[in-house]
Order: structure tokens, then sequence, then C-alpha cells
């Protein structure tokens, strides 16, 4: 890496009064120097060069300031350097005041700082902060489902924003604030099909938001209705009886030959594991029983293929069909678990775990090997070895 009096000298480059190509080289270096494990680890501890770079993002040269925020995009993907970024650099009043603009190109390259930055809770704690005193996330909320806000962005990564937001309690109150009507706003995004990272990152959002079981009633009711947008992206178009369609939500009724699934696993996965949440409370599961939910399941269950998300489904249908839980332990977030008890429902799901790795990576091997079969019969044809 660089020496002290190198960094000293690719500092004085990054100047306004600086000429644009010797800015325009050292910033493409800084880039290349931002694209592995050990440049990050060297420009962590130059918070003086992280400072001058950061303040080229409002040079004049458009080329210079895309060189900036993609520098600030690798670093802030790397954990180790939040505290940098936040405490010694303090890029946030900046970024959160220019994300606000609507005639600001380089929005969406903020979002995607600030849904690195908030990932992890120490961090997502000041993002938090910061956002509530420089612009309010009523106003994230607003640019998020607000089409057209920004021409030059999309604002995707504040899905996930959001998202990560919402692990902290005091985010999720201001979410789920009944008078605000959040929440409503952010239901048709799970199946915004023009973008996963934008359903990914409302379904984490809706997700963490049902851990507070005091809202599940609320979020149930009509006021909202949250289970026709958590079960439509699981629906398919299999053929139900009369009497199990009259029973489903309105928008699961009598569904097109052409309705498709959620095409990502991981957002399958995090719908169920939502669903699973709101049967918590005896309210939550009498609902889903009535709104005859389980025949969705049922149908999902024998067209997923994912052994993860076979396994959540299988533990949401058993509570499904299940009996009710022993009087005064209806509501099943506040069950308390014994130490050991907890300790061996861990180590069940950790051997449940490694089973499923190991069903994976069998099926990918069987996969493999006959993809190479088809491949060498196709070959010997080829090659007139076989009739």
């Amino acid at each position: 890496m660089l020496s002290e009096s190198k960094t000293a000298e690719l500092i004085s480059f990054l100047t306004p009064s600086t000429r644009p190509d010797v800015k325009g080289h050292a910033t493409t270096y800084i880039l290349g120097l931002s694209g592995n494990r050990d440049g990050c680890q060297f420009l962590r501890s130059k918070p003086d060069l992280l400072v001058a770079l950061f303040a080229l993002t409002s040079d004049p040269s458009i080329a210079i300031v895309k060189d900036c925020y993609h520098v600030i995009i690798n670093l802030s993907a790397d954990e180790k350097l939040h505290n940098v970024l936040v405490e010694k650099v303090n890029i946030l009043p900046v970024l959160l005041k220019n994300i606000v603009d609507p005639d600001f190109p380089f929005s969406d390259q903020i979002s995607t700082i600030l849904s690195n930055l908030s990932r992890h809770k120490k961090t997502c704690k000041a993002v938090f902060q910061a956002l509530q005193e420089e612009v309010g996330l009523a106003k994230v909320v607003e640019m998020f489902c607000t089409e057209g806000y920004n021409k030059k962005a999309n604002f995707h990564y504040l899905g996930l924003l959001l998202s990560n937001l919402t692990q902290l309690p005091e985010a999720r109150s201001f979410i789920m604030d009944k008078d605000r009507c959040i929440i409503q706003r952010l239901l048709p995004f799970t199946q915004y099909q023009a973008s996963v990272i934008r359903r990914g990152g409302t379904i984490g959002t809706l997700h963490n938001c049902c851990f507070d079981h005091i809202y599940h009633d609320w979020l149930l009711s009509d006021a909202v209705d949250i289970l026709p947008f958590l079960l439509l992206p699981l629906a398919g178009p299999e053929e139900l009886s009369e009497e199990q369609n009259e029973a489903l939500p309105v928008d699961l009724q009598y569904l097109p030959e052409d309705k498709t699934r959620e095409e990502d696993p991981d957002i399958r996965k995090m719908l169920l594991e939502t669903l699973l949440l709101l049967t918590a409370t005896k309210v939550g599961r009498q609902i889903m029983k009535d709104k005859n939910v389980y025949f969705i399941m049922r149908e999902f269950h024998k067209w997923e293929e994912d052994l993860e998300v076979i396994s959540t489904c299988e533990k949401f249908i058993q509570v499904l069909i299940g009996d009710e839980p022993a009087e005064g332990m209806e509501n099943l977030m506040e069950v308390e678990i014994p130490e050991d008890v907890e300790e061996k429902l861990k180590q069940a799901d950790l051997k449940e775990q490694e089973e499923l790795e190991k069903e994976q990576k069998r099926r990918e091997e069987e996969e493999t090997k006959k993809n190479s079969d088809v491949n060498q019969k196709d070959g010997d044809k080829e090659s007139g070895l076989t009739l």
C-alpha cells in the first residue's frame, strides 16, 4: 500500500482547485483500492483521505462525483468501515440533504449507502437518529412510494433501508402508527414485479413489524388487511373448489390460469415467516383458519422445490392444522421457555439446518451429474457414436 508521503500526495490531489484530470486519476485510483479487502483496510486507516474524497461529492465534474459515490458504496459494504464513515467522515448530514432533492442525480447511490450502513444495529441507530433530525422517516416513505419523485432515481434500495431500520423498536413504532397509514402505503409493493430489491425490502419491513404482536389484530383487520398482500405472491393458478374459494380473501378467489408465484426463494421464505409471526396470537390463528389459508399453503407446498422454504411452509401448516395451545399460552410470543428447552430447540434447529444443507448439496450433485450425462449423450450423437 501507499507510504505516508504518497498518501499525503494523493490527498493533495483531492482538492477543488486541482486540475480535473488529476482529480479524476486520483478518484479512479481510490475506486480501485475500495474494490478489494486490502484496499478497504488501508482506507479505513486514512480518515483524512476519506474526508477529502467525500468533499468531492460536490465537485462540478459528474465523473468525479460518480467515482466518489461508488467508493463510498464499496466502503459502506464493509461493516468495519461504518464507524469511520459515520463518525469521522460524518457523511450522513450531506447524504440526507442530497437525497431529498428531487433533482439530485445520485440519489440511488445514496439509497444504497444508507441501506448498507443500516444493516448492523449500532450504525442503524446512528442512521435513524440522523434521518429523524435531518429529514424524517415520513419523508423517506414518501420518496419510496411516490413514483417520479426524482426522475433520475428509482429509490428501490430505500426498501432495504426501511427493512433495516425496522430492526429498531422506535422505527417500528413510527411505521406502525395507526394515524400515519405508512403500512397501507407499503403493501402494494409486495408484488412490485419491476424490482426484487423493492419487493424484498418491503416484505422485510413487514416481517420486522410483525414481531410486535400488539399490532397483529390491527394488521389483520379491515383497516390494513395485510393478509392478501402476504398470500397473493405465494398463490398459484391451481383450481380450488367453490367452497374453498368462498372463504378465501376476495383477492385470492378464482385466480387466473396464468397466475405465477414469487420467483425469489428468499422472499417466499420471508413471506412465510411473516405469516408465521401473525399466528403467534389466538386471533391471528383463527383468522388464518377462517380465511382457508391452509388450502393456499397446501398447493404452495406441492409446488415449492426449495428445501428451506418447504421447511418453513411445513411449520406454518402445522400451526394452521394443529390444536390450540393450552389456556394461558395462547400468545406464543409471551410464553416463557425454560433455558434447557430453549437450548434443545436451538440444537434441533441447527440439526435441521445441517440436514437441509446436506440434502441441498445432494440435489445439486445429482443435477450436475444429470446435466453431465445429457451433455455426454449429445456429444456422442454429434460424433455419430449413437443412433
